[in-house]
């Protein structure tokens, strides 16, 4: 499992960024969700690596 949290502010992002963001569920900084380790979830942390946290449970 992997925590994913927001750390910087989605504002003066390309417009994909922010849907790869909300995908994540990833609403204001701080927040944060759990998701599987997958190809498909390491991708999308990997176009947004620069916006997010992510820590290994």
């Amino acid at each position: 499992m992997l925590k994913v949290t927001l750390v910087r502010s989605k504002i003066g992002t390309l417009p994909k960024q922010r849907k790869i963001v909300e995908a994540l569920g990833l609403g204001k900084i701080n927040s944060s969700n759990t998701h599987q380790d997958n190809d498909a979830i390491r991708g999308m942390i990997r176009k947004v690596s620069h916006l997010v946290k992510v820590e290994e449970i």
